[in-house]
């Protein structure tokens, strides 16, 4: 079954969708174990997250083969290939773009990012889109998914509040006013709502309105919870009351960095010659240019195996595929936060542009390769979170990662697959020194494949000792006049 044939809905009542017909499934538990794989999709969930977000702490004995029962009957409904048993749980795979909640959260990012450009028209109307996702409340009463449901609800909401305080930025003041006047009746103790009221209020020329709205809120509050408004609120209050200009002028808006012209191609010069790893190279294929491919690939082996040499390979072989760009970093002699940096100003954004924060920089990056196809090559991983930091935003973009450890918990959290690299077989050990050392004695050929045992680099330099054993003392001499003297 391909995965991209299915839409999930979890941003209300669940519902899933494949190649435009609803599934219908009427039990409950089956439903709420399948919007927990669905809000950690390409990850594994434990068995004992699954029994918890069913049962909420009161699991019967029966409860692990219960669950297995719902699984087989979700596998039913949604065909094969769908949901992976992964130690110690199940794997949903989805293509991201098929999960709306992973669409809005995406769509956030990006609008981030588009504000910290100077974007704000564009940034509003992608937050319009992604609030446009919601159909109501997610996961009705289910109480085992109760934390999950608050986050997402306070998602929504930061994501509301950010469109509505872009709005009046650009000028759009009196159009929001109704929205925020039903918004502080949804959320009365949100007092970010509350501010933007006021302000609104005031830039509309309602300004007895607006001081009027602090002193509800005032009142309020000391009525509830016997506090005073917090330093915003009061702040905003007295620049109203004093009729500051400075509430009446919109922030600087910052002029959009030039996105660069051509795609970068970062991508090292290739090892050359390169022989074997046929197997290998068509296992990289498989994994990372099928329609459903998992977006991270691990080449893992011990050192000096080939592991760079094989990617490298492998990534100018398949330029094409990638129009919009390889980045290549190497995580041996730099932390993700100066990797981004380097990727951003190769993606087009100025050096002075590049925010300060980790995260706006973070989702910066994702916002720059959410629609584009790129290759990401992170060679000498040292763990799992050098590689979690640095994953692109983009269904379509690739990772291919190498690294000595195997990196298990990347496996398991991002549904990566894994190449398992082994030393050179003999018949291409072979191959190799003939091509790097020309006419060579069959004993000589012997000696450096089995002293090497497969591994690449060893036979390089092996061969590259032998030839310079062979260099004559006439060569010597005309070498050294020809570059002042070799010491």
């Amino acid at each position: 079954m391909e995965i991209s044939a299915f839409e999930f809905r979890v941003l209300g009542p669940v519902k899933v969708v494949r190649d435009g017909v609803e599934l219908f499934m009427n039990a409950s538990r089956e439903q709420v174990i399948l919007a927990c794989l669905l809000l950690n999709a390409n990850r594994v969930m434990s068995v004992e997250r699954l029994i918890e977000a069913v049962w909420a702490g009161s699991a019967p004995p029966s409860a692990w083969r219960q669950v297995a029962i719902c699984v087989s009957r979700l596998r039913r409904t949604l065909g094969a290939g769908v949901i992976k048993t992964s130690s110690p749980g199940y794997l949903l795979r989805a293509e991201p773009d098929s999960i709306d909640w992973l669409r809005f959260t995406s769509m956030v990012d990006r609008s981030r990012a588009l504000v910290s450009l100077g974007s704000a028209e564009e940034a509003v109307l992608l937050l319009r889109e992604a609030l446009a996702l919601w159909r109501g409340r997610p996961f009705g009463d289910i109480r085992g998914l109760r934390y999950d449901v608050a986050w997402m609800e306070e998602s929504r909401l930061e994501a509301l509040e950010t469109r509505l305080e872009l709005e009046i930025e650009l000028g759009r003041h009196h159009q929001v006013i109704p929205e925020l006047v039903a918004l502080v009746a949804e959320s009365p103790f949100r007092e970010r709502v509350r501010a933007q009221l006021m302000l609104a209020q005031y830039r509309a020329g309602r300004r007895a309105e607006a001081l009027r709205t602090y002193q509800e809120t005032r009142r309020y509050l000391l009525e509830q919870i016997g506090l005073e408004p917090g330093p915003v609120l009061r702040r905003l209050h007295e620049q109203i009351l004093r009729d500051e200009s400075a509430l009446m002028r919109p922030r600087a808006r910052a002029v959009p960095p030039p996105v660069a012209t051509m795609p970068p191609c970062q991508l090292p010069p290739q090892v050359l010659p390169f022989v074997g790893r046929e197997k290998e190279l068509a296992a990289l294929d498989a994994s990372l240019l099928g329609g459903a491919a998992p977006a991270t690939v691990v080449i893992s082996g011990r050192g000096d195996v080939g592991k760079t040499t094989l990617a490298v390979r492998w990534a100018h072989a398949r330029l094409d595929a990638f129009p919009d760009g390889q980045l290549y970093a190497d995580l041996a002699g730099a932390g993700p936060d100066a990797v981004l940096d380097r990727f951003l100003r190769a993606l087009g954004v100025p050096a002075q542009d590049l925010p300060c924060d980790p995260d706006e920089k973070l989702a910066l990056y994702r916002s720059f390769t959410a629609r584009r196809r790129v290759l990401v090559v992170l060679d000498n991983a040292r763990d799992s979170d050098q590689v979690l930091a640095l994953l692109p935003g983009g269904a379509h973009c690739r990772v291919l990662v190498t690294a000595g450890d195997p990196l298990d918990d990347l496996v398991a959290r991002q549904g990566a697959h894994r190449v398992f690299l082994r030393p050179l077989p003999e018949d291409a050990a072979r191959e190799l020194v003939g091509l790097l050392a020309g006419p060579t004695s069959a004993q000589e050929v012997r000696e450096l494949v089995a002293t090497s045992r497969g591994n690449p680099l060893s036979l390089r330099l092996a061969v590259a000792r032998l030839r310079s054993r062979d260099v004559t003392p006439a060569q010597e001499g005309r070498v050294g006049r020809a570059g002042q003297p070799a010491a």
